[in-house]
């Protein structure tokens, strides 16, 4: 009996361990809320066959929400049409966004060039201007940093249904939605790598 229950603590043990590297969770006032009543999005682009029209324009309160440069400008999603756009909820605290930027910035690199923009969204508004800088240099990030309000936040998650951090949301030059990813698991990185090639590339 102690070697069964001694097998099911380093089981529990290593499920958690395993899901603390796919998504963070927050319990600061930033905490993205999810609905319940709104059921999740497909986690990639739909049947193959489908058409970039077939595919929904992204919620006007998203489009048309300002996002906050670290120089305090701001603009608005809307604002960008014309580029393929990836938007990627994340904080300086999240080991999972950790992970998972160096692929970020390998994307911006080699799509930069087909109208690709990463706009990394941080979930964090404790996060100062320096702060985030400070993040970006240690980090490399070669990728626009900004902030957006609770508002967009919620907007956001009530696409996924999914209250954790890293989440991204790709955005075709239409201004329609192509993809939305959960966590940092390497295989759904790997996905969103595939699908921004293919997106960038129509």
């Amino acid at each position: 009996m102690r070697e069964v229950l001694k097998h099911s603590v380093i089981f529990i043990a290593l499920v958690i361990a395993f899901s603390s590297l796919s998504a963070c969770t927050s319990t600061e006032t930033t905490q993205l809320n999810a609905s319940p009543n709104v059921p999740a999005a497909n986690e990639t682009n739909a049947a193959a066959e489908k058409t970039p029209s077939d595919y929904p324009p992204i919620p006007n309160a998203i489009a048309q929400s300002d996002l906050k440069n670290l120089d305090n400008s701001t603009f608005k999603i809307a604002d960008k049409k014309g580029k393929v756009l990836l938007l990627n909820l994340w904080a300086t605290w999240c080991g999972p966004c950790r992970s998972e930027m160096p692929k970020l910035v390998k994307m911006q690199d080699e799509h930069r060039d087909q109208n690709f923009e990463i706009i990394g969204i941080d979930t964090e508004d404790q996060d100062t201007a320096d702060d985030i800088n400070a993040f970006a240099k240690e980090m490399k990030l070669n990728y626009t940093l900004v902030w957006g309000d609770a508002d967009l936040q919620n907007e956001l998650v009530k696409i996924t249904n999914f209250p954790g951090i890293p989440q991204s949301f790709l955005i075709d030059r239409d201004g329609r939605l192509r993809g939305i990813f959960k966590g940092a698991n390497p295989s759904d990185v790997k996905k969103m790598e595939e699908l921004v090639a293919k997106v960038v590339s129509e």
